[in-house]
């Protein structure tokens, strides 16, 4: 074969009248205006050689195409236009077959749509991610998909923004075979189809289909959208497929696209992108290695304990759990073997993948095993005097390279640390419940932690797939400190006027997916309780306290947990719940409180402003490095929208705001 070179990163073996393109451009071969222009050489080519029979596309290293070039984002359009390429691969003269390698996302799927056919690796998945950005795809996905596969699986596809591994896309007939070698699948079938007529996705008539199933298709999708614009355009355009000719259809989409790539909402989630690969980055640590962790210790396995136990097997580390007694570690046992159970149920994880977890997994009662972790990490109950002896006890154990982390809430990990023989060892590790399924975890660089103490523990949260935000000390770290200074400007809400539910329709009119008084009766509201306990000798007199939620807990209404809080739970359906009201009302006339009404609008400025304010003094403060840290925070641990961009980035597009 003789090698062609079409750009920087686009080239050709000819395999006996057969152009084997290959898309080269690291790390995700996205489609660059080099690329384009690459792939329009490439086509020219071999529309002016005689002795080409067709293309085969493919990409270079583990990706097909992972999609737009993110470098592009916001700037000028440079021609080649996508739609022009993928135009054009359809419209071509000659087989083009794409051989996906892996992943195919965004572009990178408008462009397998395109072609004749599309042949899978083992490896390959596809997907129209483009709603998680604000956006519909712009390049045919929404005319192009639903003539392939139908409007009912093409609206999943692209309203959901789901992936799909290479044995569904074959029988949904997005993929026409899956192979272990799709190049060499691809070039035969190229060769089979020359001089042939060619199935041309765009010229397809799209499947009839039953109109009850495409509503309720459509119907999930918006009920999950929280207020999206995208994907009630994505189903808009879907839907249009069926009645559209492919050049209306391409036209309305384009227009769709662009309206929508210039929308603030578009703007939120393309900074929340932005923010979550910003995330973790820290300076100071350029040039540091992380020291080998191969073994994790996890002291307590309670929820907390067994979702980070959990978490660390199916990172493929060995684990060591440690509980009180013998009962107490087969109990935590048999709490994680259910996790992983309910994981492989899911599809997430395979029976053998659990059983090879199972056997990397001891539980234990005795504290010497231990001194075979290379990281211990605590989720033992949430007093300082019970994290201190321990790690006490851990410093005469383990070895002396071993990290001790804390997953503590709201105790100060520097006094934690304080207690150890070598505090440059201890960082904090604050998983969000539960720590198996969230996705966050805040990553506390304490005084004392050492360079390479908090590298590890970022290659470590990164290697359990969570995203790790870097915070320094302050009580509650980022998210619980913003947590707890919007749910203080709630209860002032309340003792002015609101109520509960009005607060909460609010909120998730705005798009949080419960209201504040809801999730505190979730978590239970005992936890905040016992904080303000520990602060009440401390408390300002001067500062303005709501003393409801303590009456709450006086009467025992615990939250969701004993069927009472903010809310009664009957049959655990939440309800308004009068005695509440009561309640609130007594408050006020306690303290010659008149009390007001407030509208939806009214309250979510007010519990914005509260957030921004607090997430202002933590970056004045040095405790969050960058606004948009915050906002990924209160985003993936505490349901706010992406969609609005965070509340840092909300605070400064009066747009989001309602």
């Amino acid at each position: 074969m003789s090698q062609l070179r079409f750009s920087e990163t686009i080239f050709a073996d000819l395999d006996d009248g057969v152009l084997v393109v290959t898309i080269d451009n690291a790390p995700v071969n996205a489609l660059s205006a080099e690329v384009r222009a690459g792939l329009m050489a490439a086509l020219d080519h071999a529309a002016g050689d005689h002795a080409i029979a067709g293309i085969v596309i493919t990409g270079a290293g583990r990706t097909f195409i992972g999609g737009a070039d993110i470098r592009e984002f916001g700037k000028p359009p440079v021609e080649p236009l996508l739609l022009d390429v993928i135009n054009r691969i359809e419209a071509f003269g000659k087989p083009v077959i794409c051989a996906v390698n892996g992943a195919a996302l965004g572009g990178g799927c408008e462009v397998a749509l395109a072609c004749h056919s599309r042949i899978a690796g083992e490896a390959a998945s596809f997907g129209l991610p483009e709603v998680k950005l604000g956006l519909i795809p712009g390049a045919g996905g929404t005319q192009r998909l639903p003539r392939l596969i139908g409007t009912v699986a093409a609206l999943d596809l692209i309203g959901t923004a789901r992936t799909v591994k290479a044995g569904e896309a074959v029988s949904i007939g997005l993929a026409d075979a899956v192979t272990a070698g799709p190049i060499q699948a691809a070039v035969a079938a190229v060769r089979e189809k020359a001089d042939r007529p060619l199935r041309r996705t765009g010229a397809l008539d799209v499947p009839s289909a039953d109109a009850a199933a495409i509503d309720a298709a459509a119907a999930k999708i918006i009920a999950k959208s929280r207020g999206q614009t995208a994907p009630s355009e994505a189903i808009r355009l879907v839907k249009a497929a069926g009645w559209l000719d492919l050049e209306q259809g391409l036209a309305e989409e384009r227009a769709t696209f662009l309206r929508l790539r210039d929308s603030v909402e578009s703007a939120a989630l393309r900074h929340v992108f932005f923010a979550e690969r910003a995330a973790g980055k820290v300076e100071k640590l350029e040039g540091i290695s992380p020291r080998q962790i191969e073994t994790v210790g996890v002291v307590g396995t309670g929820l907390m304990g067994s979702g980070i136990a959990v978490s660390a097997l199916t990172g493929s580390y060995r684990v060591i759990a440690l509980e009180q007694t013998q009962e107490g570690a087969a109990a935590g046992y048999a709490r994680i073997a259910a996790a992983l159970d309910k994981t492989v149920q899911s599809g997430r994880l395979t029976a053998e993948a659990r059983d090879a977890c199972l056997a990397r997994l001891q539980t234990t009662d005795d504290a010497t095993t231990l001194a075979a972790a290379d990281l211990v990490i605590e989720a033992v109950f949430d007093a300082l005097s019970v994290k201190t002896d321990l790690f006490r006890r851990l410093d005469g154990i383990v070895a002396p390279t071993a990290i001790l982390a804390t997953n503590t809430s709201y105790l100060n990990p520097d006094e934690i640390a304080a207690a150890t023989a070598d505090p440059s060892r201890v960082v904090g590790l604050h998983f969000f419940s539960p720590a198996n399924i969230m996705r966050l975890v805040e990553v506390v660089d304490c005084a004392d932690t050492a360079p390479d103490v908090l590298a590890s523990a970022l290659a470590f949260a990164k290697r359990l797939g969570k995203l790790a935000i870097v915070c320094g000390v302050t009580e509650g770290f980022i998210g619980n400190r913003i947590f707890s200074a919007y749910r203080r400007e709630a209860e002032f809400m309340l003792e002015d006027g609101a109520l509960p539910q009005e607060i909460d329709a609010a909120l998730e009119a705005y798009g949080f997916p419960m209201g504040i008084f809801a999730v505190n009766d979730m978590a239970g509201l005992e936890i905040a309780w016992a904080r303000r306990q520990r602060h009440a000798a401390t408390r300002n007199p001067a500062e303005r306290y709501v003393e409801i939620a303590d009456r709450l807990c006086e009467a025992g209404r615990l939250g969701r947990k004993s069927g009472l809080g903010w809310y009664a739970y009957p049959n655990g359906e939440r309800t308004v719940d009068s005695t509440v009201t009561a309640m609130i009302e007594a408050a006020r006339a306690k303290k010659n409180i008149l009390p007001r009404a407030f509208s939806a609008d009214e309250i979510t400025a007010r519990l914005l402003k509260a957030m921004l304010d607090e997430g202002s003094a933590l970056i004045a403060e040095g405790i969050a490095a960058r606004s948009s840290d915050i906002d990924v925070v209160m985003i993936n641990g505490y349901g706010f929208p992406a969609h609005k961009g965070g509340p840092m980035f909300a605070g400064q597009h009066k747009d989001l705001t309602a």
